[in-house]
């Protein structure tokens, strides 16, 4: 499948700085086709820190499943930025002299996309939600603030001439997912806080290439198309509102995330890899004292995915448990799946996450499980908003002379929609082979004991139960 084609997917391109080859590099992208980037934006991605997202996989250990997801957080960034560009060119065609849109405004928008993600971690979202919490104690920490650090490290250390107030701006727009809503309501030119990271309710240019990007790398076919919003939103009361017709495209918007989690991100035996992988991390750490530049984005720049190749080629002793782990993901020995259960609807509001410690007091009478022959990963798939409809937050509007914002209800477009839209889902895996039989035995009861019910979602284990 090549890049999309101006025929199906329209152009914004009207601003001479974007079209204009002596002051503009172009970069051809498999899903966008030609990228232009401008000469502020060139002087961050020509920097060594920006560079290094190269080495940083969009999604991770994935590839060790779907061989194809090996694109780069580099190829991501670039594609926001595009997107996010091409939102505010088209903002600002239909609706520039009225909401007051400046080169001010195109500019900052624009190095929001480019630099959204100049903060994150190895392996995609496992050194922050699966690694570090197990070795921080609690102490939080983002991938997006650690991008505000790192854009003020590349203006200082590169000499970027980049006004204060963009600046200042552009950092602003990268959290504003991440914050609470109130904190950017009364920000001017709210909209524009919307297009990059969208915490009004979910719908921003960071998903609409990370959907179709990563469902083409692991051959998934997404019915989800960007070019439809893009094409009909419009901005009323300083919020972006999309065509009342369109209200299915943003349903699949939603669907299409919620199914790549499903059955990629959370992948069973991708969920394996990083299990064991977080293993490996955690007790390479202290050798390789890992902490120690997570917030100083002078040494942050310089840890990549190639630590993992760094742990395999090591000799070190303090290293050799970090090894063997390594090499039974290599010959693909991994920790075993033992059965999972999707914790009833009714259960969601006050279910609490399933421990090894769980598992282990529901185990037979005379077996004897220990807390590091089980892990348990509890999965949570929903649609941006927890058990809530995302739609819910996106107002429409009629036609383009009509000036009325207002949100639709399910149930006026169609019946055949979801009623749920979150799933938790339990897993339990074996670190051990030959106590397969006896963890999923334990995890059989502990479901009978907590819900009155068991599940083989997967049938019986693949190896039996062993005994003496």
């Amino acid at each position: 499948m090549g890049a999309l084609n101006d025929d199906v997917y329209p152009r914004y391109l009207y601003d001479s700085s974007m079209t204009d080859r002596r002051v503009t590099k172009q970069v051809h992208d498999n899903v966008h086709g030609n990228i232009y980037l401008d000469p502020l934006s060139l002087k961050f991605v020509d920097t060594e820190q920006f560079q290094r997202l190269r080495d940083l996989k969009q999604l991770g250990l994935t590839y060790l499943v779907y061989p194809g997801a090996v694109h780069s957080r580099f190829e991501h960034s670039l594609g926001v930025y595009w997107l996010a560009g091409e939102t505010i060119h088209k903002i600002n065609i239909d609706q520039g002299s009225e909401l007051g849109i400046d080169k001010f405004d195109i500019q900052t928008v624009k190095l929001a996309g480019l630099l959204h993600d100049v903060g994150h971690g190895p392996f995609s979202h496992l050194f922050e939600k699966e690694f570090l919490p197990k070795v921080l104690n609690n102490n939080k920490w983002s991938h997006e603030e650690m991008s505000l650090k790192m854009i003020d490290f590349l203006v200082d250390e590169h000499n970027i001439e980049i006004g204060s107030d963009v600046q200042k701006k552009v950092k602003e727009m990268i959290v504003a997912g991440s914050e609470d809503t109130s904190s950017t309501s009364l920000k001017e030119k709210r909209f524009l806080y919307d297009i990059v990271a969208n915490g009004r309710n979910g719908i921003d240019v960071d998903k609409f290439d990370y959907i179709v990007r990563d469902s083409r790398a692991c051959g998934l076919t997404s019915s989800f198309r960007f070019d439809r919003p893009l094409d009909t939103m419009r901005v009323i009361g300083d919020e972006i509102c999309y065509r009342a017709k369109e209200y299915l495209t943003m349903h699949k918007l939603f669907s299409s995330r919620a199914d790549l989690h499903r059955t990629v991100y959370t992948h069973a035996k991708v969920k394996a890899i990083e299990l064991m992988f977080v293993d490996a991390l955690t007790k390479a750490n202290n050798h390789l004292d890992i902490l120690s530049c997570i917030d100083d984005p002078a040494e942050y720049w310089k840890l990549d995915d190639s630590i993992m190749k760094q742990i395999e080629t090591s000799k070190s002793e303090e290293l050799k448990e970090s090894r063997d782990l390594i090499l039974r993901i290599r010959r693909r020995d991994l920790y075993q799946f033992c059965n999972e259960f999707i914790v009833p609807k009714d259960q969601l509001e006050y279910f609490k996450d399933v421990s090894p410690q769980d598992i282990i007091c529901s185990q037979k009478s005379g077996d004897s499980l220990k807390e590091e022959d089980i892990v348990v990963s509890n999965v949570k798939i929903d649609m941006t908003r927890g058990r809530k409809n995302p739609l819910e937050s996106i107002n429409f509007f009629k036609d383009y002379v009509s000036e009325e914002k207002f949100p639709i209800r399910d149930e006026r477009i169609s019946l055949l929609l979801p009623e749920c839209y979150q799933d938790k889902i339990v897993r339990v895996y074996c670190k051990k082979p030959e106590k397969v039989g006896i963890v999923s035995d334990a995890f059989e009861n502990f479901q009978v004991k907590n819900y009155g019910m068991k599940t083989q979602v997967h049938g019986t284990p693949q190896k039996k139960r062993q005994r003496k």
